[in-house]
């Protein structure tokens, strides 16, 4: 009765008849296990097709932020353009059967529903949508006041203690890895997928000099329900390292591309003194 009704509504019809090829490559050892200082559209056409995994990564959000000389504040139009120049190589240098995993939160005060936006793209793309995570931050520091109309329905501003992880798989829902590189347990799994994260902002930002981490367990609780042990997770803007490390940390191997020497820098250190917890077997 299913499997009729999935072919009777064309289970995710908008992603039929893609042109991605089912022949996944390895990634060449010069990528492997390594922190680039570079502009991360370069390192992706250096790249060749269906090598990575799991892509895992947070743009800039165009917040105006200060992110070591580099500007959070540009055109829209010229924001979403880049940025999608560099989803187009990302989505080539996916595997099939990869997901590409991206953390996002609206600019609300310019009314730019970035995650409709950037999940429009991938759907257009013929990326098939897995879903959708809830990361909430429990950050009610955004209560102190009320933006837009105070006391009246004419313009209220809305405030938002979350943000969002959108999901996509290329060609296939189903990504394939052995048995024995699985290392979520049952009762993380039964946590996992309820698709509402409650997990606190990271609190080392001023230690690490970046306005925007990853805390290591949202990091976690990505590679354990969408990745095996083994698989090449990449993360195309990488920051201070908060990806690669947790990679490294749970048996996988890891790809940081960051146009930042300083955060290149501290992500190396980091690195350094990240060890492996479990065996890779």
């Amino acid at each position: 009765m299913k499997k009729k009704k999935e072919k009777n509504n064309e289970i995710y019809f908008y992603a039929q008849e893609n042109k991605f090829s089912k022949k996944n490559n390895e990634i060449p050892k010069e990528f492997e296990n390594k922190i680039i200082c570079s502009d991360n559209l370069i390192i992706l056409k250096k790249l060749p097709d269906n090598c990575i995994d799991l892509i895992f990564t947070s743009p800039p959000y165009n917040f105006g932020l200060d992110y070591s000389d580099n500007s959070d504040s540009v055109n829209w139009n010229t924001y979403f353009e880049k940025l999608f120049e560099v989803f187009d190589e990302s989505i080539r240098v996916l595997k099939y059967g990869g997901r590409i995993i991206i953390n996002i939160q609206p600019l609300f005060s310019d009314y730019i529903p970035s995650h409709h936006i950037i999940s429009n793209y991938f759907m257009n793309k013929k990326m098939i949508w897995k879903g959708e995570i809830l990361w909430e931050k429990n950050n009610y520091n955004c209560k102190y006041t009320a933006w837009g109309s105070w006391k009246s329905p004419s313009s209220p501003y809305l405030k938002y203690t979350w943000e969002f992880l959108e999901i996509f798989t290329k060609g296939d829902l189903k990504h394939k890895g052995e048995k024995e590189n699985i290392d979520i347990t049952a009762e993380e799994f039964k946590k996992f997928v309820i698709a509402k994260w409650s997990i606190a902002p990271e609190k080392d930002m001023k230690k690490y000099q970046h306005p925007a981490m990853f805390p290591k367990k949202l990091v976690e609780r990505v590679l354990k329900l969408f990745s095996f042990k083994n698989d090449i997770i990449l993360d195309i803007f990488n920051g201070v390292g908060t990806t690669s490390v947790v990679s490294k940390k749970f048996s996988r191997r890891y790809l940081g591309i960051d146009i930042s020497k300083k955060y290149c820098d501290i992500a190396i250190k980091r690195l350094k003194t990240t060890s492996i917890e479990n065996k890779i077997f």
